[in-house]
């Protein structure tokens, strides 16, 4: 093989062959890293005549064919080529498909999403879909679609269907192993907008560990006068009260969701969008972008070009850009934006297929002096599509630079700090800024990037968002939003009100059998009691009284929704079902509450205070009594789930 440097003689012999397989490549890293590589669509064939490498200036001299066998050009071998050769049924079935011939010899790659009628976060993904091809396309690859799609915390709320939910997460990841194991794929588009299709789209890529992108897709608009579904629990108890008449109730409920996206505050989808970008998965800026924007119709069909450069990159599979500082930069993002709890959940099982171990104490230890800048609903004033108007995760980046590790791969073949510059350079924020000035314009109002994603300099909070709370109540851990519980119950003893489901406990709420100073227990709602669902309405029931809301906690080894406020405390760990000490929290026990010093402890036994010996040894008493209760599924996918979900602490991934 010949080459020649620009500038150089034509026939000036840099090396030829390949008899020691890839130490030839190695003199030239933007070969062997593949940056500048055109890879010819042709099977097994690359290179192009006159062809200069942007890296490094060289020039291909002439067409060459590498048949990439044996031990040569290992990493560079496409998969998709490998199997054609051992099933001669597979270019049939494909062209049966729809695939034209020369398209089998191109890199395939798998586009997966959530797209479906489930909810309006997937509703519009198949539109993003079909840009993904065109970029595939015009990039000389192949797309297929493929399908599996996510259900809705919002429709299913305050029904068993909410039980579904984390164990739906599981089964999309196994789905999409199942797709891109089943036949061949040289790399990946995965898009997903919502609280369970994004983190299982990110297990499943990890899992299946193809080169791939992840395209978010994006946030709703804000309704009129800035309506977002998050302020319709306000609207119905104004109702309830009297203060609105029905049809100002239906005017907010037809308008709470006026387009497709992710709902428009700061939940569970959206971070779970944020931490795709924040780990380098996305392309950047392209994290919670509005769903109508065109903007992300560009994102995608580049996301469909990337997939086909990374198809042909050796050293690009996802597990070699995810590190654990990867894990650490998402969750310094995590803090700023003050992120959903639920995240909790879902980094952690994310970095488990990563084969990284990331814990509740790996983000209490980051959020710990951490700033916290976005001023997004819930806890903030504006809707999230203000997000991208303000810059994006690159602008949250920016201001917090100083605590991340630039130096971490990305999707793009570059480093975030490599990413970060080239943004300041691009139009992206001028691009951004236009937006917002017309947002202004829509609204009549005059909100400027910095009201959005305020300098680090000038934060909201400077202890991050989250805590992780432990002691005689969850040895493993438990979990609070502090940035949405108000400071009275920052500190506080008080009396224990158990309850074995949340319908009990939200009754109890409701008909006022819950007093100031009660800490008001739901168990046996973990992964392993009933599939972990949110007790949302409980939360809501509790925060929105303003007595009670400053008053009384509610603790529980279940979940909240990303939009929960108030005193709650979650993920409590062990679970009632596997004996933990919240199933054998009695009425009236004394119960500790400490976020600055993250103490959730038993201190004192019907109301009567005790030594921590004493408290260990009744409840080491109670816990003989203790009888484990019938798994409350008997038959299906919340069986399989309740028999082998982790702790909550650990991800609640399904550990088997």
């Amino acid at each position: 093989m010949k080459w020649f440097g620009a500038g150089q003689a034509a026939g000036s012999v840099f090396t030829d062959g390949f008899a020691d397989g890839n130490a030839a490549l190695r003199q030239w890293p933007c070969f062997y890293m593949g940056k500048g590589l055109l890879y010819m669509p042709y099977m097994g064939h690359m290179g192009k005549r006159g062809r200069i490498c942007r890296q490094c200036s060289m020039v291909w001299q002439d067409v060459f064919d590498i048949y990439l066998e044996g031990n040569e050009m290992e990493g560079m071998q496409l998969k998709s080529q490998e199997m054609r050769k051992l099933a001669p049924e597979l270019d049939p079935l494909r062209i049966g498909t729809g695939w034209k011939p020369e398209d089998l010899e191109k890199p395939q790659v798998m586009i997966e999403s959530t797209f479906g009628d489930s909810h309006p976060g997937s509703g519009h993904l198949d539109v993003l879909v079909e840009e993904v091809r065109k970029g595939i396309e015009q990039s000389g690859g192949h797309g297929a679609r493929y399908f599996c799609t996510d259900i809705c915390d919002g429709e299913s709320q305050g029904t068993d269907g909410i039980n579904f939910s984390l164990a739906s997460r599981e089964m999309i990841t196994n789905m999409i192993e199942i797709h891109a194991n089943a036949t061949p794929f040289d790399a990946g588009v995965y898009l997903a907008s919502c609280d369970k299709g994004m983190p299982a789209n990110l297990m499943g890529l990890a899992r299946v560990d193809i080169p791939a992108v992840v395209v978010p897709g994006g946030t709703m608009n804000a309704g009129p006068e800035m309506l977002t579904l998050e302020q319709l629990g306000m609207y119905s108890a104004k109702f309830q009260r009297g203060e609105i008449d029905e049809e100002k109730l239906n005017w907010a409920k037809c308008n709470a969701c006026p387009s497709c996206g992710a709902c428009s505050f700061i939940g569970t989808a959206s971070t779970m969008q944020i931490m795709a970008e924040a780990l380098g998965l996305a392309l950047p800026g392209s994290a919670l972008m509005p769903a109508t924007s065109p903007d992300l119709l560009d994102y995608a069909r580049q996301a469909g070009e990337q997939a086909v450069k990374l198809a042909t990159m050796p050293g690009m599979r996802p597990s070699d850009i995810v590190t654990e500082a990867s894990f650490e930069n998402a969750i310094l993002v995590h803090a700023a934006i003050s992120g959903s709890t639920n995240c909790l959940l879902h980094i952690p099982a994310i970095a488990h297929e990563f084969g990284i171990e990331i814990t509740g104490d790996t983000f209490d230890r980051l959020h710990r002096g951490a700033r916290y800048l976005l001023n997004i609903r819930p806890a903030g004033k504006w809707p999230a599509e203000c997000f991208y108007y303000a810059g994006g995760v690159p602008a949250i980046m920016e201001e917090i630079k100083s605590h991340l590790h630039l130096d971490v791969m990305t999707v793009t073949g570059k480093t975030l700090g490599e990413n970060l510059e080239e943004l300041k350079k691009n139009g992206f924020y001028e691009r951004c800024e236009k937006w917002l000035e017309d947002f202004n314009k829509r609204y009549g109002v005059k909100v400027a990037r910095r009201d959005i994603i305020l300098p680090y300099d000038n934060p909201i909070g400077t202890d991050g968002s989250i805590a992780i709370l432990k002691g005689n109540l969850a040895p493993e851990g438990a979990v609070i939003k502090h940035t949405a519980c108000p400071k009275e119950m920052f500190k506080a003893v008080l009396r224990a009100r158990p309850f074995d489901s949340e319908e009990e406990c939200l009754d109890a709420v409701l008909k006022h059998k819950v007093q100031k100073g009660d800490a008001v227990f739901i168990r046996y709602e973990g992964p392993k009691g009933s599939g972990m669902p949110e007790m949302f309405y409980t939360s809501e029931a509790i925060s929105s009284d303003k007595e009670l809301g400053r008053s009384i906690a509610l603790i529980t080894d279940g979940r909240f929704s990303g939009a929960s406020t108030g005193p709650v405390i979650g993920h409590c760990s062990p679970e009632a079902v596997d004996g933990g000490p919240i199933a054998l929290v009695e009425e009236g026990d004394l119960i500790e509450i400490d976020v600055m010093e993250r103490k959730l402890n038993i201190v004192g036994i019907h109301g009567e205070e005790k030594t921590p010996e004493e408290v260990a040894q009744i409840l080491a008493q109670r816990r003989e009594n203790w009888k484990p209760r019938k798994p409350k599924y008997q038959k299906g996918v919340l069986r399989l789930f309740s028999e082998h979900a982790a702790s909550p602490m650990k991800g609640a991934y399904l550990d088997y």
